[in-house]
């Protein structure tokens, strides 16, 4: 376990998906309210739930504009675009994913229809955008979920090495009852792990470990997740993202939020206008709206809860202000993000990460 552990932290990097996933994603068609002229095709990954707020409202001010949307996974989502744009194929207006480094890849690619405006100009904080090809535009910061009924107060974890410890001194308590990101299947859980590595390699070869000697359960999604843990099935989560947890917490309050007071990692769902966008200037005044006050009130309100401004959620185990605090740890988007799309360390990084995960658990392990 110890080589294993050692050849996560010196690697620091990835693999492609190991087992494919479907292609085709869920599709939601928003008609116009007052009769349709154009139509606006959106991919993304984002919940249809999530973003359906954003696309109503933003209806009201377009109401002549039908929408198109399809979700997909992360990994999905960039392996379609990705092949369109080498094959100079149409795939929608808008793309948009909480994986930014995928979406950054892209634009590096030469993949994006640079877009510039009023509201683009206007955006303060610039590691929310990049090359005018990637514009971030919410404030998601990943999280700890728990169910209340089965993590009593004085075993809440709030710190990577507490979770550790706590699934080491009660594991079979907790052993098939936490869950986490499937690297090979999801590229925001790759994305976070990368970075957990990064900020403290220490730590998180640790928690690994003891996620490992758990049989730590593997998902492709934030909501395959949450539902186990509203069932539960799972009472743990790590690395949740924030919105999809807070809004799982709406709908059934036995479910706990916990930001990390080691460090909260925040991600920026991105929005790029692929180079073949068959309606590129409607897709731009859709940006528009999602950075304009109104697509952030919106966005804040009813979609994703977080904000770097605003008040945190209520009921949230954390700091007042995560940025305030210095607990918040921004992802910023630009072209840092590449290293974590290098295929050569991106298979290294997944690899190691799978033969710890998947190792079994071993109690003598040391």
């Amino acid at each position: 376990m110890k080589n294993l552990l050692l050849a996560i932290l010196l690697s620091m990097l990835a693999t492609g998906p190991a087992h494919p996933q479907p292609t085709e994603g869920t599709s939601t068609y928003f008609p116009a309210p007052a009769g349709e002229t154009e139509r606006l095709v959106i991919n993304g990954a984002a919940d249809t739930s999530a973003l359906k707020p954003l696309l109503l409202d933003f209806q009201q001010i377009e109401p002549n504009i039908a929408i198109d949307y399809t979700d997909f996974v992360t990994n999905d989502l960039y392996r379609e675009a990705d092949a369109a744009c080498r094959e100079e194929k149409e795939f929608g207006d808008l793309l948009m994913s909480s994986s930014v480094d995928q979406m950054v890849k892209l634009a590096n690619d030469g993949c994006a229809t640079p877009h510039v405006s009023a509201e683009t100009r206007a955006v303060e904080n610039h590691a929310n955008s990049w090359r005018d090809e990637v514009y971030g535009f919410t404030f998601e910061p990943s999280v700890i979920v728990y169910h209340s009924d089965y993590v009593p107060p004085q075993d809440v974890p709030h710190t990577r090495a507490e979770l550790a410890d706590l699934l080491r001194r009660k594991q079979e308590f907790y052993r098939g009852h936490v869950a986490t990101y499937d690297l090979r299947q999801s590229g925001v859980g790759y994305l976070l792990a990368f970075l957990d590595a990064e900020q403290n390699s220490t730590a998180y070869g640790r928690l690994l470990e003891s996620m490992s000697r758990v049989d730590t359960q593997l998902r492709c999604c934030n909501n395959s997740v949450l539902a186990d843990i509203s069932n539960q099935k799972i009472y743990i989560g790590y690395n949740v993202i924030g919105s999809y947890a807070y809004a799982a917490t709406l709908r059934d309050p036995k479910l706990k939020i916990v930001l990390p007071r080691d460090y909260t990692l925040v991600l920026s769902r991105a929005a790029l206008i692929p180079q073949k966008a068959r309606q590129p200037a409607l897709a731009g005044r859709f940006i528009d709206y999602l950075l304009s006050e109104r697509g952030r009130r919106v966005a804040r309100e009813k979609s994703f809860f977080f904000s770097r401004d605003g008040t945190m959620p209520t009921d949230v185990d954390g700091p007042p202000s995560l940025i305030e605090s210095g607990v918040g740890r921004i992802v910023r988007i630009g072209p840092a993000l590449l290293a974590t799309q290098d295929a050569a360390q991106r298979k290294r990084f997944i690899d190691d990460w799978t033969d710890v995960m998947t190792s079994g658990n071993n109690p003598q392990a040391d």
